[in-house]
């Protein structure tokens, strides 16, 4: 696994957390989850900011929004009781799909 790669799974893991946090911050009303959520989201961002250095923006963008959409839906349904009904759940695998094809099959990736 490339450095580049690397970076973007970092940036992921820090937006599915900030997301997580923005969740349990109840719409800002509780300090904690708060600071974690804007922490969350400036990290994801710098780190996202990093690979496009490499990866093309609408490439790195794809894969960083999707796989965040795929992991907080899981971690909705495991924290937070969620459930996702069968439109949404092949919604969500369309898009682990979507970037299954451009990891194997694009030119415009670092692989």
């Amino acid at each position: 696994m490339t450095k580049v790669y690397l970076l973007l799974i970092l940036a992921i893991a820090a937006e599915t957390i900030g997301t997580t946090a923005l969740q349990a911050s109840q719409q800002f009303t509780r300090l904690v989850p708060t600071v974690v959520a804007i922490v969350g989201y400036v990290i994801a961002l710098y780190l996202l900011a990093l690979t496009l250095k490499y990866i093309p923006v609408g490439v790195a963008y794809a894969i960083w929004a999707g796989l965040g959409i795929v992991f907080i839906a899981m971690i909705g349904f495991v924290v937070f009781g969620q459930k996702l009904d069968a439109p949404a759940i092949i919604g969500t695998g369309m898009i682990l799909s979507g970037i299954v094809i451009i990891q194997l099959f694009s030119n415009t990736t670092a692989h």
